[in-house]
């Protein structure tokens, strides 16, 4: 049993250092395509593909061998010069080094990977025989999802090393609480450099198709009906459970820990004098800084804790260089996205919540935002179109940016879109400036292509976009200048584990509200009120902005006339939230509701006092009222209902 659980730990650490490696090649290779003459590039991409290979050798993944083998080879002969870098040479590596990552997906699930595609084999003969005509440029595709491989019948292995695919399968998957031990090197940490350095006996300088590789070598898999479209990369299986952190932060949380032990010793003690009568000056005012004490601590090590969590975003946008490569040599365009920003940490959880909105992004920023060459020719512009991707922490949030030099977007045509789609009527579009016509990409259902192509048109991308972030309490804004190019701006939170509020109260209860929401508190005049279209609204410098009370989106009946007004900013609304007053600013940890789930309502949490506060989702209590079913629901006093 011990042997197999070293089999499946050398395989998950081949895993995550093979991927981050397999990313890093794609990027540079994305890059040697615009440096073709970059020696030291090329070297880098053949050290990370060899890395590659040698750990497959490790454990004996043959088909995975056989690529990374022929592909060394193309490697080999541009370094030598033999060979000269072209679009269709860097069409048929890519493929390659799709191919090894979808079988990276495969060996994820304990499963062997199925054999290399014999055309893209042929793709890579041809290339190493300079023989080019003969190679079709394969075109892009979406991403797919990879074929589940079921497990292949059990083979007795005539390799000593080799794995028990179908226990590796079990354990890996859940489906077998007890599997026989495998036949596995001794459990230890895989060194990738020293793998990378083993000799593979059975692979000469032309390795035999994989196809040809006896069973003994290669176990037998069922071979998937379609071919999985090369990914662009993201976690192995799902979200990434694991994390790494810097021991430099791990000592910081360690030693905040002592501290805070020695302030609780300190406290026991000064309790026990209390408790005997001692009370003291010094005692109390002792209490007083042991308390203090504490407080600072807390935060410091609240702080410490969080920083463990933070991971740098460029783990994120490493993947997007050969997807924008991909989608314009697909489209025909020529593209150079440029990346900036990397270092810039945010929530390990965040990040992979990001990865679809910014593919999305990414892709429109292609597909809608940038012209093809000769446009950009005719317009007086460069042939080759940037795209910009930038990250910076401001404050305390991140914000990250798309920019493209394009075409813009002309507001008028969005109104038109809108109108002819149905999704809202002339008078309301006619009352649209500039800025909210560019909001209308966010509505589900639009989209400017007449045509539904495997690229887009059918209108759910950006709607995609828009409600993942504001899942992740994050704010998206777009600017457009026609002809010149599109900005689209994120902001997000550093982390979701802790939520700034803003502590108010309505019909003697406290709610909280998030704080990235609020623009500024204001005092309320009833004689400022005005009705517009028979709605109420007040006029903030010079900005008319809906007035509602909180009341009255909770559908309750107010007990006093509302005396302060928080603006909020929602999405691309503003408007005016009238409260009767506050209780404060605070950093909150929500808890979920236990087996209810008012419209409205996002979670819960815990004051000062030990009182139950309400956390709004502003976001679905604005869609619509709150059933006034739900008043008895969400008018609790105490906290069994929550889960802590």
């Amino acid at each position: 049993m011990s042997d197999f659980a070293g089999m499946e730990e050398l395989l998950q650490d081949f895993l995550l250092e093979s991927t981050e490696l397999l990313s890093d090649v794609d990027n540079k290779l994305v890059e040697l395509e615009k440096r073709p003459n970059d020696r030291a590039l090329l070297n880098d991409i053949f050290r990370g593909f060899h890395t590659i290979k040698g750990g497959a050798g490790f454990l004996n993944v043959a088909p995975m061998v056989t690529i990374c083998h022929r592909t060394e080879n193309l490697f080999d002969k541009l370094r030598n010069s033999e060979l000269g870098l072209s679009s269709e040479l860097m069409d048929v590596i890519l493929d390659a080094t799709g191919a090894v990552r979808d079988m990276f997906t495969v060996l994820s699930q304990g499963l062997p990977p199925p054999n290399p595609d014999p055309a893209m084999l042929a793709a890579l003969d041809a290339a190493l025989a300079g023989n080019l005509a003969a190679v079709k440029a394969p075109a892009a595709a979406p991403a797919a999802p990879v074929v589940q491989v079921q497990a292949p019948a059990p083979t007795p292995a005539a390799n000593s090393n080799e794995p028990n695919w179908e226990a590796l399968h079990q354990a890996v998957t859940g489906t077998e609480q007890h599997v026989a031990a495998v036949n596995a090197p001794a459990a230890a940490p895989v060194d990738m450099a020293a793998a990378a350095t083993m000799v593979v006996e059975s692979a000469p300088a032309e390795l035999i198709p994989a196809a040809h590789v006896p069973a003994a070598v290669v176990p037998a898999a069922p071979k998937p009906q379609n071919k999985p479209a090369p990914s662009t990369g993201g976690p192995i299986s799902g979200q990434e459970n694991t994390i790494r952190i810097d021991t430099v932060r791990l000592d910081q949380v360690l030693n905040l820990s002592g501290e805070i032990g020695l302030t609780k010793n300190r406290l026991t003690t000064l309790r026990t004098e209390i408790l005997q009568g001692n009370m003291e000056t010094n005692t109390l005012r002792s209490l007083d800084e042991a308390i203090s004490q504490l407080d600072l601590l807390v935060s410091d090590l609240q702080n410490a804790v969080m920083k463990t969590r933070m991971q740098p975003i460029g783990r994120l946008f490493q993947k997007y260089p050969r997807l924008a490569r991909d989608l314009a040599r697909q489209l025909g365009k020529e593209v150079e996205l440029v990346i900036t920003g990397e270092e810039t940490e945010l929530d390990k959880t965040m990040i992979e919540d990001l990865n679809d909105p910014l593919v999305h992004l990414v892709r429109n920023a292609v597909d809608h935002g940038v012209e093809s060459a000769e446009e950009r020719i005719a317009m007086g512009k460069k042939p080759q179109s940037l795209i910009e991707l930038t990250a910076e922490q401001v404050g305390d949030h991140i914000v990250i940016e798309i920019t493209d030099d394009g075409k813009g977007m002309n507001p008028e045509v969005l109104r038109r879109k809108a109108i002819a789609k149905g999704l809202i009527d002339a008078e309301t579009a006619n009352a649209l400036d500039e800025k909210q016509c560019l909001q209308l990409i966010f509505l589900p259902g639009f989209s400017t292509k007449d045509q539904i192509s495997s690229v887009s048109g059918r209108g759910v991308g950006m709607d995609v976009v828009r409600t993942n972030i504001q899942k992740l309490n994050g704010r998206i804004d777009i600017n457009s200048i026609q002809g010149e190019g599109t900005r689209i701006s994120i902001s997000l939170p550093l982390t979701l584990a802790i939520l700034p509020v803003l502590v108010v109260r309505a019909c003697n209860q406290p709610f909280a509200v998030p704080l990235a929401m609020v623009r500024e508190i204001i005092p309320i005049d009833t004689t400022a009120i005005q009705e517009v279209s028979g709605r109420p609204t007040i006029v903030v410098r010079d900005e008319i902005l809906p007035l509602k009370t909180l009341s009255g989106l909770l559908n309750w009946q107010p007990t006093q006339k509302p005396n302060f007004g928080v603006l909020m900013q929602s999405a691309e609304k503003s408007f005016i939230l009238a409260v009767d007053s506050f209780v404060g600013r605070d950093d909150v940890v929500i808890k979920p509701l236990q087996n209810i789930r008012p419209k409205g309502v996002a979670g819960a949490t815990l004051s000062g006092d030990g009182s139950v506060v309400l956390v709004l989702d502003m976001e679905d209590l604005l869609a619509g009222q709150m059933d006034s079913s739900a008043n008895g629901s969400i008018m609790l006093r105490n906290a069994d209902n929550f889960s802590y």
